[in-house]
């Protein structure tokens, strides 16, 4: 009797390690703004432009990732796994977010409008960065939500179903959407280092490369952003 190979399962660490990043992020830009809005930090505008061009990234990067999934994830799914998935609702919490996120990018401009002039007024922005963190904090709250569901739902059902080659397409059109000079050291934050050694050893020595002329712009970036 011969034996049967394995079938090879696509490898979703970069998927679970994006969704940490979107969500861990998002969290703790609330809680950021929380501080802002309490007085516990005293933002001018120059820190505000930063913080705008941060969460412009940040939300274009989440919007990139749920489209993705809608355009290709989905269709691969259901062409793979057909009656083995219901997708409905995960596509109608993809609708959802995208509201929330024009939230989040109008708070951002209302907080340099406010604080664009040398008389600031600091209490007028504090006000705007209390709206902001409630924003976030609705954003954060859907983002929790639904990728635990996501995951819990999806992720067994394309190591079953879903082929390496079908699974390399979709991380390929995640990918592109993406700011790689911003998205790439968020990943390295949010990864445990066993799985940034795992990162390593699928890429090869190009990620150390991108990682090594990346993080410190970057790093400049955070502190401006969320530096006391």
């Amino acid at each position: 009797m011969g034996t049967t190979t394995p079938r090879a399962e696509p490898n979703l660490l970069g998927f679970r390690v994006n969704h940490r990043t979107m969500r861990a992020d998002t969290r703790r830009l609330a809680e950021l703004l929380d501080r802002v809005a309490a007085g516990g930090i005293t933002y001018d505008r120059r820190r505000a432009t930063a913080l705008r061009t941060y969460l412009r990234l940040l939300c274009t990067g989440i919007h990139h990732h749920h489209q993705t999934e809608d355009d290709v994830l989905w269709p691969v799914l259901e062409r793979s796994a057909g009656a083995a998935v219901d997708l409905r609702n995960l596509s109608a919490d993809h609708a959802a977010l995208d509201p929330v996120l024009d939230e989040v990018r109008a708070g951002a401009d209302e907080l340099v409008a406010v604080l664009a002039s040398a008389a600031a007024d600091q209490g007028r922005a504090r006000t705007v960065a209390a709206r902001l963190a409630a924003g976030l904090t609705r954003l954060s709250d859907l983002l929790d939500a639904h990728i635990e569901e996501e995951e819990r739902l999806l992720f067994p059902v394309i190591r079953r179903y879903v082929s390496v080659a079908d699974w390399t397409t979709v991380e390929r059109a995640v990918r592109r959407g993406g700011s790689i000079r911003f998205e790439l050291p968020r990943l390295e934050r949010y990864a445990e280092p066993a799985e940034m050694d795992e990162l390593r050893a699928i890429a090869g020595p190009v990620l150390r490369l991108l990682l090594a002329a990346m993080r410190p712009g970057f790093r400049r970036r955070e502190a401006v952003v969320f530096g006391d």
